[in-house]
């Protein structure tokens, strides 16, 4: 069943591009008014203009990234009594060897991608190795991983359009797309829906035009089968390339699904699914009188257990503001590993801390010790 025409279809805001150019970046230095670097501004502090005309800035990161670096040096005759001095300034602007990743050969390794923000929740994305500790089981383990460059994703996006949400679909839609906007590249997404039905709108593909236009072919339902939904994420996921998310929003408690939450959580953390969810109160009227929706509370917990993040929001809550965080989150993580000394086969509890005040690290907070687990120099 189609979406009531009378109802308004959400506006595509479509990227202003250049033809065959997908993000036109940027690097910016900003200094205060005493020349001191400012390097913890956000999103929404800066503005980008094209020929005078304001943009939607689609991509921010504040990382690290890896420079070519040419140093043409005087060596004439006039400079030989500075030659020494010169030498010793080229140097020193000479980067210091590249921290790599330090892999063990042929070790299998237990990865995790970690979020980590300070007290004002602002994500923190330049902390170095030696911030970090990780624990199996309660036991200290040594780092043998460490990266913070942005890694492609392939996430299914999973939208709740139940009956209930049908005032807020448009809402919901709008913020989606802001999701979708910053995809990168190398990124590849699915998006789908559910309600008494399932529907999955196309396979994996990175044309983020693409899946902004099958917004409007999303159908709405009576039910909502999330955990039926849970489990069709989880089907379509396995055996996809890189780093697996699920981003996945309701409105309400499950309703009419054929299984039970079951071993969703056990799948998530054996195939090593990062899972998302947005969490939202409504208002709808159920044919006797209104009533307000509460979200299932397992998407907490399946968000907690698997190091994604979970925002529950209220009736009036602008959603563009979650899937926008959770966009910028995903690019924002540092990915450590570890060899663990046994593998046993059982389930071992995992803990990254960071040790640092008023910092809080979030990860995944459990793996299976087996020999299935990957393998070190599979992690580029």
């Amino acid at each position: 069943m189609q979406r009531p025409s009378s109802a308004a279809q959400p506006t595509q805001q479509s990227p202003s591009f250049r033809a065959g150019v997908d993000v036109v970046s940027l690097t910016v230095t900003v200094t205060d008014r005493t020349n001191r670097y400012v390097t913890d501004l956000d999103l929404s502090e800066f503005s980008v203009f094209e020929d005078g005309a304001k943009q939607d800035v689609t991509f921010f990161s504040r990382r690290q990234q890896p420079v070519a670096l040419s140093l043409l040096l005087d060596s004439s005759a006039s400079m030989e009594e500075h030659l020494s001095t010169l030498q010793a300034a080229a140097a020193l602007a000479l980067p210091l060897a590249a921290q790599q990743p330090t892999f063990r050969s042929g070790a299998r390794t237990v990865p995790s991608y970690v979020t980590v923000t300070d007290g004002s929740n602002r994500l923190i994305t330049d902390l170095p190795r030696d911030a970090f500790e990780v624990l199996d089981n309660g036991r200290p383990q040594e780092i043998t991983i460490f990266d913070n460059e942005v890694r492609p994703i392939t996430v299914v996006v999973m939208l709740d359009t139940s009956i209930s949400m049908t005032l807020r679909l448009d809402d919901l839609f709008a913020g989606a797309e802001q999701f979708l906007l910053r995809l990168l590249p190398h990124d590849r997404a699915m998006l789908d829906a559910f309600n008494d039905k399932l529907q999955f709108t196309s396979g994996f593909t990175n044309d983020r035009d693409d899946l902004i236009a099958s917004l409007k072919d999303l159908q709405y339902g009576n039910a909502t089968r999330l955990y039926d939904a849970l489990y069709a994420s989880l089907d379509q996921l396995q055996g996809a390339d890189g780093r697996k998310v699920m981003l996945l929003f309701t409105d309400g408690a499950d309703f009419g699904s054929r299984q039970g939450p079951g071993r969703a959580l056990e799948r998530a953390r054996d195939e090593e699914v990062m899972i998302y969810g947005v969490g939202l109160e409504t208002e709808f009227f159920n044919g006797q009188r209104r009533v307000r929706s509460k979200p299932d509370e397992i998407l907490n917990r399946f968000a907690r257990e698997t190091g994604g993040g979970y925002f529950e929001l209220k009736l009036d809550a602008d959603l563009n503001a979650s899937f926008t965080r959770i966009a910028q989150e995903l690019r924002s993580q540092y990915l450590i590993g570890f060899s663990p000394a046994v593998l046993d086969g059982k389930v071992h509890t995992l803990e990254v801390r960071v040790k640092r005040p008023a910092h809080k690290a979030r990860s995944r907070r459990s793996y299976v010790a087996s020999a299935e687990l990957t393998r070190s120099e599979n992690f580029p």
